[in-house]
C-alpha cells in the first residue's frame, strides 16, 4: 500500500498475507484487502510514521480493469484475440481487450461470418472495433450512443447489432469468457499458466494474475456485516474485522429474549449452483465458520443441532505455531460433557493417515428425542505455512467425508471451519463444489429413484439398458463438461467474505482439480482396456462404462443401505442400553428407597421398645417408692 504526503514524498506500507486474514504485520485483521483499505481510510488517525506523523489515505489512484466481466481479457494482443476466437469461439462469440495501439481505449473482437460467395461456404473472421474511452468517462465506438461502463455499452450492441462498412453486421450472441475451460483440458490449462509464470518476461502472471484479477473483484463484495458488528456480538468474532455476510449468515433460532445477540454466530451459508441448460440449479450447501471460542462454543453446538448437522470437517489444529486456532469442542475419547442443553459423547476415535475420525453421540438433555451422530472429520496434514504438497490426500479425505454424508438420509449441510473460516475452509469448499459440478454432469443421464432387489432383477435392468442404449445412441458425457474456477471462488465469496486467501490455495485448487480428472480418465481407460474393445468402437465404450458404473451405483446403493441399516441398528441398541440403564437407575433407586424405609421402621421399633422400657423402669420406681411409705 502507498500514500504520498503533502511534501510530494511516497510511504510504502507493507501488508502481510497469512493465508487466514490480511494485516499490518499486526494490528486489525481483514478477510480481504478491500476490507483493509476501506477500515485505515475510514480511521484516518491510526496510520502513522515512526516520527508520529499521520499517514492519510484520501482518493484511491485507481488501476484497476474497468469490468469484472468474463469477457473481459486485459492485455490480450490483437494476434492472441484472433486465434482463441477462431480456434475455439463460434460466430457471434466476443471479447473486450485493451487496445495496445491505444492506451487507454479498448477493442471489442467479434467472430463475424463473411458474406457467402457464388459456389463458396460462408467464411468466419474476427471484427475489431475500437471502444474509445472519453475524457468525462464515458464509452463509444467512434460516434453514436455513449455509455457510463463497458457493460452498458457491450449490453446495448448485443440488442442492437452493429453493421461494418462491407455490410457485415456484427452480433454479439455470446461472450468468449477467460477462465471457462473444459474439464478434461484442465491439464493443459495449468501448463499453460505454469509455462506463462515461468518463461514470462513479467515476474508476475500465470496463476498470479488470475488470482489478481479475482482479487480486484472483491470491492464489489462489500456486503453489509451489521449484526457482527454490534457491541453484544463483537466478543464473539475470531478476529475482529472477519465477519459473516449478513445476508447470509446462520441465525440461531433458540434464542433468549433478555439477551441480545443470542440468534448470532460468526457463520454463512455456502450454496454452490449448477447450470443445465438455462436453468440454474441449487447443488450441495455447506456451513462455513470460524473455529470456536471458549464463549461460542455452546452456540456452535446449538447450531449443529439446529441444521441437522451429522459431518464437520475440521481443518486446523487446536494450537499451530503456538496460537489458538480453535477451542476443543468435544470431549476426550469416551467422555462425556454437556454443552448448554446439549450433551455430547465420545463413542470412538479412528486415526487414519491424514486425519481423526472422531463418532460423537449427541442427545438434548432438556427433551425426549433420539440419539444423533456426528462424524468429525479433523484433517491434521495441512501445513502451517502455505498448502499441501499432494492433493492427493486432501481428495482422499473429501472422497471419504462425503461417503459418509451420503449414506445419512434428510441430513443437513456439511459444517466446515478451519480459524478465521475463509482460508483453508474457502479451499476445501471450493474443491468439492468442483468435483461435485464434474460428477453430475457425468450422472446426466443416471436412471433416478429405482430400486434393485435381487442379482436376477440387476441381469435383466443391465440387459435392457444394453438394448435400450444400443437403439439410442447414448453416449456418457464422462469428463466432457465446463467448469470456471474463477467464478466458482466469485460466488462462493459472495456468500462469505475472503474465501480463497492465497494465490497458493488457488493453485492447489487447480492441482487437486487436475488429479481429480486424471485419476478418473486412467479408471476410464482401465475399463475400456479391460474389456479388450477396439479403440474405433467408441459407442460401445461409452455403453459398457455406463452400465459398468451403473453397477457398481446398485451395489453401491446397497453399501449404502446396508451401513444405513447398521447405523440405524446401532442407534436403536443405543437407545435400549440408554432405556436400560434408565430402568436400572431407576430399579436402583426404589431398592434404596425400600431399603431406607425399613431402616426408619427399624429405627422408630427401636425408639418405641426403649421408650417402654423407661416407663416400666420408672413405674417400678413409683411402685417401691409407695410400698416403702406403707
Amino acid at each position: 500500500m502507498t500514500s504520498r504526503r503533502r511534501s510530494d514524498e511516497v510511504t510504502h506500507i507493507k501488508i502481510q498475507n497469512s493465508g487466514d486474514y490480511y494485516d499490518l504485520y499486526g494490528g486489525e485483521k481483514f478477510a480481504t484487502l478491500a476490507e483493509l483499505v476501506q477500515y485505515y481510510t475510514e480511521q484516518q488517525d491510526l496510520l502513522r510514521e515512526r516520527n508520529g506523523h499521520v499517514i492519510e489515505l484520501k482518493y484511491p489512484l485507481n488501476c484497476k480493469d474497468p469490468t469484472s466481466e468474463r469477457w473481459y481479457h486485459g492485455h490480450l494482443s490483437g494476434r492472441d484475440a484472433e486465434k482463441l476466437l477462431t480456434d475455439k469461439g463460434k460466430a457471434g462469440s466476443f471479447l473486450v481487450r485493451e487496445s495496445q495501439s491505444k492506451p487507454g481505449d479498448f477493442v471489442l473482437s467479434v467472430l463475424t461470418n463473411e458474406e457467402k460467395h457464388e459456389n463458396l461456404d460462408r467464411k468466419t473472421k474476427v471484427t475489431h472495433v475500437m471502444i474509445r474511452y472519453q475524457q468525462d468517462g464515458k464509452y463509444d465506438v467512434g460516434g453514436g450512443e455513449r455509455f457510463d461502463t463497458l457493460t452498458d455499452l457491450v449490453d446495448h450492441y448485443k440488442k442492437n447489432p452493429m453493421v461494418e462498412k462491407s455490410g457485415i453486421v456484427v452480433h454479439l450472441k455470446q461472450p468468449f469468457n477467460a477462465t471457462r475451460i473444459n474439464a478434461a483440458n484442465i491439464e493443459n490449462r495449468v501448463r499453460e499458466l505454469n509455462k506463462v509464470a515461468d518463461n514470462s518476461e513479467k515476474p508476475k502472471q500465470g496463476f498470479w494474475e488470475e488470482f489478481e484479477v479475482l482479487q480486484q473483484q472483491e470491492c464489489k463484495l462489500l456486503y453489509p456485516r451489521k449484526e457482527g458488528q454490534k457491541p453484544e456480538n463483537k466478543s464473539k468474532n475470531r478476529y475482529k474485522n472477519i465477519l459473516p455476510f449478513d445476508t447470509t449468515r446462520v441465525e440461531i433460532m433458540e434464542t433468549d429474549s433478555d439477551l441480545p445477540g443470542s440468534d448470532y454466530i460468526n457463520a454463512n451459508y455456502i450454496r454452490s449452483t449448477h447450470e443445465e441448460g438455462r436453468h440454474v440449479n441449487e447443488g450441495k450447501v455447506f456451513i462455513a465458520t470460524q473455529g470456536c471460542l471458549q464463549n461460542t462454543v455452546i452456540d456452535f453446538w446449538k447450531m449443529v443441532y439446529q441444521e441437522n448437522t451429522h459431518v464437520i470437517v475440521m481443518t486446523t489444529k487446536e494450537v499451530e505455531r503456538g496460537r489458538n486456532k480453535c477451542v476443543r469442542y468435544w470431549p476426550d475419547l469416551h467422555g462425556t460433557k454437556e454443552f448448554g442443553k446439549v450433551l455430547v459423547r465420545n463413542v470412538d476415535e479412528r486415526p487414519a493417515q491424514d486425519y481423526i475420525l472422531r463418532k460423537l453421540e449427541v442427545t438434548r438433555l432438556d427433551r425426549k428425542e433420539p440419539l444423533r451422530y456426528i462424524w468429525h472429520y479433523q484433517y491434521l496434514s495441512w501445513p502451517d505455512h502455505g498448502v499441501p504438497n499432494d492433493p492427493g490426500g486432501v481428495l482422499w479425505f473429501l472422497e471419504e467425508v462425503n461417503r459418509t454424508q451420503s449414506t445419512i438420509p434428510d441430513t443437513g449441510p456439511i459444517i466446515v471451519h478451519c480459524s478465521a473460516g475463509i482460508g483453508r475452509t474457502g479451499t476445501i469448499i471450493v474443491i468439492d463444489i468442483l468435483i461435485d459440478v464434474i460428477n453430475r454432469q457425468g450422472e446426466t443421464h443416471k436412471p433416478e429413484n429405482t430400486h434393485y432387489h435381487d442379482s436376477s432383477t440387476n441381469i435383466l435392468m443391465c440387459v435392457f439398458l444394453v438394448v435400450v442404449l444400443v437403439f439410442i445412441c447414448i453416449c456418457v458425457p464422462g469428463l466432457d463438461c465446463d467448469i470456471d474456477i474463477p467464478k466458482t471462488i466469485q460466488r462462493v465469496r459472495e456468500q462469505r467474505s475472503g474465501m480463497v486467501q492465497t494465490e497458493a490455495q488457488y493453485k492447489f485448487i487447480y492441482m487437486a482439480v487436475q488429479q481429480y480428472i486424471d485419476t478418473a480418465q486412467k479408471r476410464l481407460e482401465e475399463e475400456q482396456v479391460a474389456t479388450n474393445t477396439p479403440s474405433n468402437q467408441h459407442s460401445n465404450q461409452s455403453i459398457f462404462i455406463y452400465i459398468a458404473s451403473f453397477t457398481i451405483k446398485i451395489e453401491g446403493r446397497r453399501g449404502e443401505e446396508r451401513r444405513g441399516e447398521e447405523r440405524r441398528g446401532e442407534e436403536r441398541r443405543g437407545e435400549e442400553r440408554r432405556g436400560e440403564e434408565r430402568r436400572g437407575e431407576e430399579r436402583r433407586g426404589e431398592e434404596r428407597r425400600r431399603r431406607g424405609e425399613e431402616r426408619r421402621g427399624r429405627t422408630q421399633s427401636t425408639e418405641t421398645h426403649t421408650k417402654i422400657y423407661y416407663i416400666a423402669q420408672a413405674a417400678g420406681r413409683v411402685g417401691s417408692e409407695v410400698s416403702m411409705q406403707l
